[in-house]
């Protein structure tokens, strides 16, 4: 019984060695793969930190620096842009958001549009109006409004006074900024979030779609938001 007894005893802690084992191992081998757990992506706009593996369930509400992957039930396919029939009596050139739509129209002339699916202000952040293209940046830094950093900290959310322009930038790959205000149509870090609304007043684009429109679109555009 004794001896018994003392080969169970051995027999466990030889599994939960190799346990321990195997766990360091994948900790080793996710670190080496590019997933460190310390490393986390914060969608600014989308008040989220995303955690940096495909865990559904990783999604935390407080600010962490660092790069991620984003979670594979974030992962859907982008809406494709298309060429569409349009007949409303704008410039070529012209800019179009269609808010209530999510769709932003770019008018190429002859009747026709290129369409573009687009984010847009949440509830309580949406606006109209008419201007210009004023100035148009790739990469562009992040500089958050005094407000939203209030409005955040207030939360316990902490943005930073300035993000440089880069891959985990909300603001994307190119910015194209709506005369004086404090308005843009931009990219994303976050494109599952484009065609939704969800950001703070300005107007989200995969960085795909925006880059296309950013080639196209000129300084002094007319911009119609309604």
């Amino acid at each position: 019984m004794i001896l018994q007894s003392v080969m169970r005893r051995a027999a466990m802690a030889v599994a939960v060695a190799g346990t321990v084992s195997l766990s360091m191992m994948g900790i080793a081998a996710a670190q080496a793969g590019g997933y460190d757990p310390r490393t986390w992506v914060y969608d600014g706009e989308d008040d989220v930190v995303i955690a940096p593996s495909d865990n559904p369930g990783d999604v935390v509400g407080e600010p962490a620096p660092g790069a991620a992957r984003q979670p594979a039930t974030r992962r859907t396919p982008p809406i494709a842009r298309q060429i569409v029939a349009f007949a409303e009596p704008h410039p070529k050139g012209s800019i179009i958001v269609d808010t209530g739509e999510r769709r932003l129209y770019y008018v190429l002339g002859d009747g026709r549009a290129l369409k573009y699916a687009i984010g847009v202000g949440r509830e309580g952040f949406s606006w109209s109006g008419r201007d210009r293209i004023l100035d148009k940046k790739e990469w562009p830094d992040w500089r958050p409004p005094a407000e939203m950093r209030e409005r955040e900290a207030a939360q316990g959310h902490y943005l930073p006074v300035r993000l440089a322009g880069g891959p985990n930038n909300p603001l994307g790959a190119r910015a194209l900024y709506i005369g004086n205000t404090l308005y843009r149509i931009h990219g994303t870090n976050a494109p599952w979030t484009v065609g939704t609304a969800n950001s703070s007043g300005c107007i989200r684009m995969t960085n795909d779609d925006v880059i296309d429109l950013y080639q196209r679109a000129s300084i002094g555009a007319e911009v119609v938001v309604r």
